[in-house]
């Protein structure tokens, strides 16, 4: 993997999930054992410069989830719960009492937390607990757009319509997008990312249908820091403050000048391992 940054040696491992799906992950550092899982679009490989930086301190275990990587398919019955039991079945592997995760795997973990007792402290960054309805307009063109093989197009309706977005980006035509996409949005980032935007989808349907449950997440007992970056979008900011007061042992801290993508980019992923070592250690 070409990243300007020194990544310790690498082990792999595979574990089966509950309903028998593999589940890899790859293993790196020395210490007491951590889990990284990550978000949509992305794999293990992502998360690796800021596994670089946690595994000073730990054994890191960053986690392929199901339908990337070293995994197994998401399948036709894929939830939110399977996601869990693949979480389970790692921490089981590597006995693990610390998780960091991002975005979607942050929401994975929680989830986790909330029903069995697995983990000691958890740190996350933006995590996807939905704290108001998901955007779901978008996700129509989208599976036509990858029925039909056309991966810009379909990419183009979600970075538009899931809500992430700078608002100039809606407001031009999907064409023009499309195009730029196509010139700028290329390599090996891309190859990645195009092989996921059917995950994508499914990992998305899961979060809208999360809505409404944010009481729920009030059952998690463990520590939990939530990091957010400064650049992201003021609403957004304030849900991660409405879960921080529901969680009932929760610290909210902001990063200045890091967005949701951030634990992914090979600058400032370690700068956001940095921030969550003083609370994992």
């Amino acid at each position: 993997m070409s990243r300007n940054i020194d990544i310790p040696a690498l082990r792999r491992g595979t574990v089966r999930s509950a309903d028998g799906t593999a589940i890899g992950y790859q293993t790196t550092g020395a210490g007491p054992d951590l889990i990284v899982l990550g978000g949509t679009l992305r794999t293990s490989d992502d998360y690796l410069p800021l596994a670089a930086t946690l595994a000073r301190s730990f054994t890191v275990h960053v986690v392929d989830r199901r339908g990337r990587g070293a995994s197994g398919p998401q399948g036709p019955d894929y939830s939110l719960a399977k996601e869990v039991e693949d979480l389970r079945a790692v921490q089981a592997a590597t006995g693990a009492r610390l998780a960091f995760a991002h975005s979607y795997g942050g929401l994975v973990v929680l989830e986790t937390a909330r029903s069995f007792p697995l983990f000691d402290r958890i740190a996350v960054y933006e995590p996807g607990v939905p704290c108001s309805p998901v955007p779901t307009g978008w996700m129509a063109p989208f599976r036509e757009r990858l029925a039909a093989g056309d991966h810009y197009g379909a990419f183009v309706h979600f970075i538009r319509g899931s809500g992430g977005a700078p608002a100039f980006m809606t407001m031009l035509p999907h064409w023009y997008l499309r195009t730029v996409m196509r010139l700028v949005v290329r390599g090996p980032s891309w190859e990645r990312m195009r092989s996921l935007l059917g995950e994508c989808l499914a990992e998305h349907e899961q979060l809208a249908a999360q809505h409404g449950r944010l009481t729920e997440f009030a059952e998690v007992t463990t520590p939990v820091l939530l990091l957010v970056g400064g650049r992201s979008k003021p609403e957004h900011r304030a849900e991660f403050a409405m879960l921080r007061d529901t969680l009932p042992d929760a610290a909210l801290e902001t990063i200045d000048g890091l967005g949701h993508l951030s634990p992914t980019e090979p600058k400032s992923g370690p700068v956001v391992a940095e921030r969550a070592l003083p609370f994992l250690l």
